[in-house]
């Protein structure tokens, strides 16, 4: 893998997806963080208000809908 930031923001948010789906259906709360942490890892992707929104998912418990949320991360 390059490392983090000699990737595109492209390849970097495909990482992170992958990685979070890794920990879905048994541990949305994971995926989350995992998604999360690996996002503020790039210049490109820190700080991404999308993740305010991951935040407020969280407390449905709806695996489903994190799912979703991930696969559909821009």
């Amino acid at each position: 893998m390059k490392g983090v930031n000699k990737m595109t923001r492209a390849e970097h948010l495909a990482w992170c997806k992958e990685r979070a789906l890794e920990y879905l259906p048994d541990d949305p709360n994971q995926a989350f963080a995992s998604m999360a942490s690996d996002m503020n890892k790039h210049d490109e992707t820190r700080g991404h208000a999308g993740l305010e929104l991951g935040t407020l998912l969280l407390l449905t418990g709806n695996v489903g809908d994190m799912r979703k949320f991930i696969e559909g991360f821009n």
